[in-house]
């Protein structure tokens, strides 16, 4: 058994007596590794470092974090089979599914490296001196966005590479300029610590300060709650559940000096079908509806767990039915997902006028793991009336309701809370006739989709992966694209301030060539 330490900034510590143990959902053992419940001191020193780091680490140049991002991609890229091997063993998910979680996450450190080289994401605004201003001189104004200090990261159980240790939230909080603490997930421990030490050697081989990355291990929430409520920490990045996400978030802002919490605590993500296309197209709809439910065992935030369809045609309802039939079940990432899987399913079940719409069977108990993809129905009048039924199952299983009208579809759009997507499916006319559908949902979620399905998030500048409370606890933000840089800054204007003090980003002379607002025009050119 490889016992395996904290990684507190250069050093590695191992002071804990509690110990827990990387395991194989799949077969039920567990695997060569052990672990220590990080302690109070190893917290408080990976958490000082932070901050002592951070003096250092905020004045780094764009070109250096990028070379520090560009060594954890290469870094991760270089792991060979290991990464793949050690994460399917700890996950259950098969190694095409954690080589394609690779890639995109050496493409999101590659995304904001190439962000820190343009650098225009400071946002640079500079409205210059009028000193014989009357009947006030206008003094000399300069802006930019700067990094808010460290922050905690919180692993993702159903993301081991892309949501976690190296993944969106700790590569955009490292281009801002913030020291990053992660507190690893129980879930997948091993696999967190090799990507935790690709990190630290980067840091070193980059000249970055000891400190600017810790990796902590916790198989509980001790740790979690200690580093939220850490009075060092300046903000939190959180994947996972509303429980969970919604504890630390009120943790977070109930601190002397509250912080911000950016939790993404999961969405149904709702489908609308409308009527002409679901004639034209109802077979082709069913099948990718059910592909999508099902797609990572139904562990994905985007999995649709709702679809709304107008006029409860017989031939749609077949092709659901027989879409679903042909899906396979998996292994769930845990067990205690699994049973969480199917204690919700039954709870569902139990309701009044939910029925059972289509699967090969609804087992509770499997020694295996696996999770049996469930398809659910319910009127309307049911839906609107059981709040519980608006509620994310984290699994593979959705919920289909038929509306006879469109105003009760718009009366269902109308009562959903937040989520990360909303999809309408129909044609070019319908969705110019169901236009107030669209505006609905583009109030409730963060993404809008037309004839597709919400699975599948693309990293790039335009994406955005966030949305109304309780998919998100800020609105604002996306955790996924460039602009989640934006959630580990601060703005600050520099007034009077000397050219020798300002920035480089501010003064007169641009030597970074980046867009910049002067006096209101957008230009790369120089003051003067």
């Amino acid at each position: 058994m490889k016992q395996e330490l904290q990684i507190i900034g250069f050093d590695n510590s191992g002071k804990g007596t509690e110990p827990f143990y990387s395991f194989n959902p799949a077969t039920q053992i567990n695997n060569g590794y052990s672990f220590l419940n990080a302690t109070n001191d190893e917290i408080n020193q990976a958490v000082a470092k932070a901050a002592s780091a951070f003096q250092v680490y905020r004045k780094k140049s764009g070109m250096e974090k990028t070379a520090f991002l560009t060594a954890i991609a290469e870094g991760i890229l270089t792991t060979g089979d290991e990464l793949v091997t050690v994460c399917c063993d700890e996950t259950g998910l098969p190694p095409a599914r954690i080589e394609g979680e690779r890639m995109r996450t050496v493409n999101q450190l590659k995304m904001f490296a190439a962000l820190l080289t343009e650098g225009s994401w400071v946002d640079a605004r500079i409205d210059t001196a009028i000193p014989d201003r009357a009947p006030v001189p206008k003094p000399d104004l300069r802006f930019m966005q700067i990094p808010l200090g460290p922050v905690v990261v919180f692993g993702a159980s159903n993301f081991p590479l892309a949501f976690s240790v190296a993944g969106g939230d700790t590569a955009s909080a490292l281009a801002a300029g913030c020291p990053v603490v992660v507190k690893a997930h129980p879930a997948h421990p091993a696999t967190s610590a090799i990507i935790g030490k690709i990190i630290q050697t980067a840091a070193q081989n980059t000249n970055m300060p000891d400190g600017v990355f810790s990796l902590l291990f916790d198989n509980g929430i001790e740790a979690g709650v200690r580093l939220v409520k850490h009075p060092l920490i300046k903000a939190v990045a959180f994947t996972g559940s509303y429980k969970a996400g919604k504890a630390l978030y009120d943790a977070a802002v109930s601190r002397p000096e509250p912080i911000p919490m950016y939790a993404e605590m999961g969405s149904t993500n709702p489908v609308f079908v409308l009527p002409q296309v679901m004639k034209l197209r109802g077979a082709e709809i069913a099948a990718g509806y059910a592909a999508a439910v099902t797609l990572g065992i139904g562990q994905f935030c985007t999995n649709p767990g709702i679809m709304v369809y107008q006029n409860n045609d017989e031939d749609f309802k077949l092709s659901l039915q027989l879409a679903f039939e042909k899906t396979s079940g998996g292994v769930m990432l845990t067990p205690n997902i699994l049973s969480a899987y199917n204690s919700n399913l039954q709870k569902h079940l139990a309701i009044p006028g939910v029925e059972h719409f289509a699967s090969s069977s609804l087992k509770t108990v499997d020694a295996t793991n696996n999770a049996v993809p469930v398809l659910l129905s319910a009127e309307s009048s049911v839906f609107n009336s059981e709040s519980i039924l608006s509620e994310e199952i984290f699994g593979p299983a959705s919920m289909v309701i038929p509306v006879a009208t469109k105003k009760d579809m718009l009366d269902i759009a109308e009562n959903l809370s937040g989520h990360l997507t909303a999809t309408v499916h129909g044609t070019e006319e319908e969705l110019i006739e169901y236009k107030e559908l669209l505006d609905i949902l583009e109030q409730k979620a963060g993404r809008v989709i037309i004839n597709g399905f919400p699975t599948g998030v693309e990293v790039c500048s335009a994406m955005v992966h966030g949305g109304p409370f309780p998919a998100t606890t800020d609105s604002k933000t996306t955790s996924v694209g460039t602009k989640a840089i934006d959630r580990f800054t601060r703005p600050v204007c520099y007034q009077n301030m000397p050219q020798s003090l300002l920035p480089a980003e501010l003064k007169n002379e641009n030597s970074l060539h980046i867009s910049r607002l002067i006096n209101g025009e957008r230009t790369n050119k120089n003051i003067g």
